[in-house]
């Protein structure tokens, strides 16, 4: 695998190993923290996810698979289901632990809940490993800013999922979504498919992410600090620009 695809992976699945176990908030406080980061996705939400969507809606309406071609709005019907299903397995992942607390006295969530969570975030990076290869047609600055935005999002991200599954996550999880990301970027090198799929799978990482980015990118307002959200997306936005 050569280009900004293999760098980009290797520095993605190094935050999912190590970086995300380190305590940043013991030198930045959670709220800033939190509120910066989310800044910066809402940034690539609407800098980045929906003029993709919108690229990828032009390649669908041309497509002739079976059933897209006859729908309108695709990419937003497939982003909508994104959502759904993740947001679908957040409210598992909550209930299980509800459930635990209630039972066991223990906050996390069954051996069976974090399989089924975990699988699914590691189809999603699987997905992401797999898109690494459209990076090769942009420039350094641009990868360097998209990594920026990715690695924000893969860091909060990590830390909510040891919240839901504690030890598991840190023996196991962990491991599992590192190995899924080389294997979609090392794949993605390997195998071609043509521009409609992709959109569709796209479309489908799209929703996952917007509801991953709106719920846990974005305190509520006990623990938000606003400049610090508007510090990020500004900082994001006025770099993409100078790209």
């Amino acid at each position: 695998m050569e280009g900004p695809g293999l760098y980009l992976a290797i520095g993605l699945t190094l935050i999912h190993a190590f970086v995300s176990k380190l305590n940043v908030l013991t030198f930045i406080p959670e709220y800033r923290w939190i509120s910066f980061a989310g800044g910066v996705s809402m940034g690539y939400v609407f800098l980045e996810i929906f003029p993709e969507l919108s690229h990828a809606q032009k390649e669908l309406e041309h497509s002739a698979i079976l059933l897209v071609a006859y729908l309108e709005n695709h990419v937003y019907i497939l982003a909508l289901i994104g959502l759904a299903v993740f947001y679908g397995l957040d409210i598992l992942a909550l209930t299980s632990r509800r459930f635990n607390r209630e039972a066991n006295k223990v906050d996390r969530t069954s051996p069976a809940v974090f399989w089924i969570h975990i699988t699914a975030f590691a189809v999603l990076n699987l997905i992401f490993g797999y898109l690494l290869q459209d990076m090769a047609k942009h420039g350094l600055l641009r990868c360097l800013i998209y990594f920026i935005a990715v690695a924000l999002h893969f860091f909060i991200l990590d830390h909510n999922l040891r919240e839901h599954h504690q030890n598991l996550y840190d023996k196991q999880g962990r491991w599992l979504l590192t190995a899924a990301i080389m294997v979609g970027a090392i794949s993605g090198q390997a195998t071609h498919v043509n521009e409609a799929t992709i959109s569709i799978v796209w479309s489908f990482l799209a929703g996952s992410m917007i509801l991953n980015i709106l719920t846990r990118e974005l305190p509520d307002e006990r623990k938000s600090c606003f400049g610090s959200f508007i510090g990020g997306s500004t900082l994001y936005t006025g770099l993409l620009l100078l790209t």
